[in-house]
């Protein structure tokens, strides 16, 4: 079964953020998605991965992804039989690039610029800040949303725990620069007066990491201080991005029971911040023909009557072997397909408990290889529209 929607949703959208659990196939379903809206859609679409994970360079012919937007050239279309009718195109976020435009671009003034970006805490804070490559994500796909360069923009984001710190990152750190904390920690640098109660906590962080290390701190929050009223609007403008109909979220999952559960929870956490949900992709799903009655008992049948099966096909003019091989081989297949009923009827189960609309839904079957080239990625995106 397929959602009937997951054309139309390329169509219609400008953003597809595509989220899952780790090992369930979500960055390749993000670039399926894209390869399907340039090749058949005739879009401009960037297929953009803010996951760590550089696996999709290779699956497009890239030798490289960096912050820089990257074209996927006609000779691999043309090697994948291909005709694309759109453009496809591909970046993978750099953090620390992205933090000196984002700092170029919101300084008030060049001498505020300059001393950020020399500050010798500033590759470290950016760096390794928690939430620090979450929001910086946010905003490149706010910068490359605002251009008006693509028709569509599909975000491959990291699992499903740390996509949902992406979808809070820009409130997180606006929380962050306006926080009791870190006000208190700038009070003395802001004036020479230190009040009696908070001396001596400044005297052991003196000592403990010296007055250089905290000065530099200090000077580097002030500094950034001086962009607050930047990130707040930013941090808005996102938020308004994300809730508007024009995104949406494909939230890509295998049966299993932990990404099943994952998934059902960040559906949850879709519909708790009013998001638009376009499709559940159930990815490597067994055949519905495991779940049948009929092949059940025949392959029950078969296991069960092996040996004497394989001395009949041992009576034809050309058996496939000896009885007992023959006969051990059909107790196997037997034996194998009542397994994966088994799999599969708990793949039912886990599938009724998503409690998802089932005209959101699209199922994938496991594939006969791995995707590991733009010709893989347009048959999974085949599969993704049946």
């Amino acid at each position: 079964m397929a959602a009937p929607g997951i054309e139309r949703l390329l169509a219609a959208k400008e953003i597809v953020v595509v989220c899952g659990a780790g090992g369930v196939g979500k960055t390749t379903t993000a670039a399926a998605l894209a390869t399907v809206a340039a090749a058949d859609l005739g879009a401009k679409v960037l297929v953009l991965t803010v996951d760590p994970a550089r696996r999709l360079a290779s699956a497009m012919g890239l030798e490289a992804l960096g912050n820089t937007e990257t074209r996927v050239g006609g000779q691999a279309f043309a090697a994948a039989g291909l005709e694309p009718r759109g453009q496809l195109w591909a970046a993978m976020l750099d953090t620390k690039q992205s933090w000196d435009e984002l700092v170029r671009r919101h300084a008030p003034d060049a001498a505020t610029r300059d001393a950020i970006l020399a500050n010798p805490l500033y590759r470290n804070v950016t760096g390794k800040f928690v939430h620090s490559h979450d929001y910086i994500a946010m905003e490149r796909l706010y910068e490359l949303h605002s251009s008006g360069t693509y028709d569509l923009i599909v975000v491959d984001t990291p699992p499903t725990r740390h996509a949902i710190d992406f979808l809070e990152a820009p409130e997180r750190m606006a929380e962050f620069f306006s926080s009791r904390l870190l006000r208190w920690l700038l009070v003395p640098y802001r004036s020479r007066l230190v009040n009696v109660a908070s001396r001596p906590f400044y005297q052991i962080a003196d000592r403990a990491l010296g007055s250089a290390f905290l000065a530099d701190v200090a000077e580097f929050f002030i500094l950034f201080q001086s962009m607050y009223k930047g990130f707040v609007a930013r941090a808005r403008a996102v938020e308004r991005v994300l809730e508007d109909r024009r995104t949406s979220f494909v939230v890509v999952t295998t049966l299993e029971a932990a990404p099943a559960q994952e998934a059902g929870r960040f559906v949850e956490v879709l519909a708790g911040k009013h998001l638009h949900l376009g499709a559940v992709v159930l990815n490597r799903v067994l055949p519905a023909g495991l779940l049948d009655g009929d092949a059940t008992a025949a392959a029950r049948e078969l296991r069960a009557r092996s040996r004497e099966l394989g001395n009949a096909l041992a009576g034809l003019d050309d058996p496939p072997g000896p009885p007992e091989l023959v006969g051990r081989v059909l107790a196997e297949l037997g034996e194998s397909f009542l397994n994966f009923a088994v799999v599969a009827k708990r793949e039912a189960e886990q599938r009724a408990e998503l409690e998802v609309d089932p005209a959101l839904v699209t199922t994938v079957p496991s594939l006969d290889t791995d995707v590991f080239d733009l010709a893989g990625l347009a048959r999974l995106g085949q599969a993704l529209r049946r």
